[in-house]
């Protein structure tokens, strides 16, 4: 504001004491917002300091009541009039508190902000389409700003989560902490609780298509999904019957069940696969079929429930090598997520897993079978699964058809 300077030691003498702060305030803020500084402001319960500083400022009482109650324009008069401030009482509370940012010019700025903050989850989105539906929900939701608070922290929150992003499913799987000091620069970067594992494992589940869960287990398995180890030796897939390395093919040769960890399957994958694998999700098949058939069983895999990153990159393997899949689990909305999941990753066949194989248990099992409980799911290798599922309401674990995929495992 041009014209006469400010008298400032006066001012503050006059207008800039504690007494009449609260004034001093009023006033700014009526200019963030743009009003005129015209009327009146009120103090509803003012001390007897306070009441003196209000009638030292005009030279009289500013009136009788319970409320202390000032007008703006006689304050903006004393000031131009005394040749404290010329310019009123708006230069005088610029000088006193700082130049006034209208609440517009604020919001605006912040706007722009968060909007520079998240451009490179605009842009992953853009470039990886896959990560489009993620990066929109989690901007929305308000989980960025949860976890970062300012825009300029959640600039470099955002930063290192598309860098992460960008990288992912590792193929071949890679230890987690050697990954994170290469992307990030500290091992420790993606620990459990930091904010950009936070972020990016959310990310890597809607990438992988990962159930949601908790625990640390839960994140290791999650992690897992998109080949990032906490460790190379507890991943583990349990198989029966599979040759291609040394050590399969003695345990073959003897009709014994063999555990793989992924780190045998990352330095020595199997070099050969057969035509057909079988897939079951629970370890009493491969069992029976070790003890029944031992090693004239057909080759098999079991996931042990939802599939492990050895799990993955083993059938990954034989999926290269031109083997087919069979899958078999257990029917019920836990048993549908885990084929699910496991078709999101390689192709297979149902193996006496149809909505008629279903319909069919119920009917030779009938009053056995326990209640089907938990969140429904579906099945997009036979739709019509899902509805006899929720029809029935009856689960049926492997066990129960124990009889009829054994007959299929002979050799």
């Amino acid at each position: 504001m041009s014209g006469p300077p400010v008298d400032e030691a006066r001012l503050r003498g006059l207008l800039g004491g504690a007494d009449l702060a609260w004034l001093v305030e009023r006033a700014r803020r009526r200019l963030e917002r743009g009003q005129p500084l015209t009327g009146a402001v009120s103090l509803a319960t003012p001390s007897a300091a306070e009441r003196v500083a209000a009638e030292r400022l005009l030279g009289r009482a500013p009136g009788a009541g319970k409320a202390l109650t000032v007008r703006l324009d006689a304050v903006d008069a004393v000031l131009v009039r005394s040749g404290i401030s010329p310019g009123g009482l708006e230069a005088a509370v610029t000088v006193l508190t700082g130049r006034v940012v209208p609440l517009d010019e604020v919001r605006r700025s912040e706007e722009q902000a968060w909007g520079e903050a998240y451009a490179p989850l605009t842009l992953l989105a853009e470039e990886h389409p896959e990560h489009a539906a993620w990066a929109g929900r989690v901007r929305d939701d308000g989980l960025v700003r949860r976890l970062a608070r300012t825009p300029g922290a959640t600039r470099l929150l955002v930063e290192q989560t598309v860098r992460v992003l960008r990288e992912l499913p590792v193929e071949p799987a890679r230890s987690l902490s050697v990954f994170a000091a290469d992307m990030l620069g500290s091992a420790h970067a993606l620990d459990d609780g930091t904010p950009v594992a936070t972020l990016a494992l959310s990310g890597a589940r809607a990438l992988t298509g990962h159930p949601e869960g908790a625990g640390a287990a839960w994140r290791r398995a999650a992690w897992a999904s998109a080949g990032l180890l906490r460790d190379d030796v507890s991943s583990t897939v349990l198989t029966l019957n599979l040759r291609g390395t040394p050590a399969l093919d003695w345990m073959a040769d003897v009709g014994e069940p063999c555990v793989l960890t992924l780190r045998q399957l990352a330095h020595r994958p199997p070099r050969t696969a057969p035509p057909v694998v079988h897939i079951c999700e629970n370890p009493a098949v491969l069992s029976a079929a070790a003890d029944n058939h031992g090693p004239d069983a057909r080759p098999l895999v079991c996931l042990q429930g939802q599939p492990s990153a050895a799990a993955l990159t083993l059938l990954a393997r034989l999926h290269e090598l031109g083997a087919d899949f069979r899958y078999h689990g257990d029917f019920d909305w836990g048993g549908l997520r885990i084929a699910t999941t496991l078709l999101g990753h390689v192709p297979w066949l149902p193996w006496r897993y149809t909505a008629d194989d279903y319909r069919e248990a119920v009917a030779a099992i009938g009053p056995d079978l326990r209640p089907l409980d938990g969140k429904p799911a579906l099945s997009p290798w036979d739709p019509d699964l899902a509805l006899a599922l929720t029809q029935h309401a009856l689960r049926v674990e492997e066990e129960a058809v124990l009889d009829v995929l054994l007959t299929d495992l002979a050799r």
